[in-house]
């Protein structure tokens, strides 16, 4: 998958869970503020992300996760 088609996709499956205007999920936006998420729903997008892409994703790497582009870009990496 491309970093285009991941892009699109996550930002589709974003948009329609967490209910929010794809418009918002810019690259540079920071996920936790656009989201307004809160630990659960940090779980919940976790779960999204190794459901949808088969990405696992450990604890220890969600502080690397702090912008739109950072998930994009860890979904690249760690695709199978």
């Amino acid at each position: 998958m491309t970093r285009e088609e991941i892009t699109q996709r996550v930002n589709a499956i974003i948009a329609e869970e967490f209910e929010v205007d794809e418009s918002l999920l810019m690259p540079d936006a920071n996920v936790k503020e656009t989201l307004q998420l809160d630990s659960l729903n940090l779980v919940d997008l976790v779960a999204l992300v190794q459901y949808n892409f088969q990405v696992t994703i450990p604890v220890q790497d969600l502080p690397k996760i702090q912008r739109f582009d950072d998930l994009y870009e860890y979904i690249l990496v760690h695709q199978a």
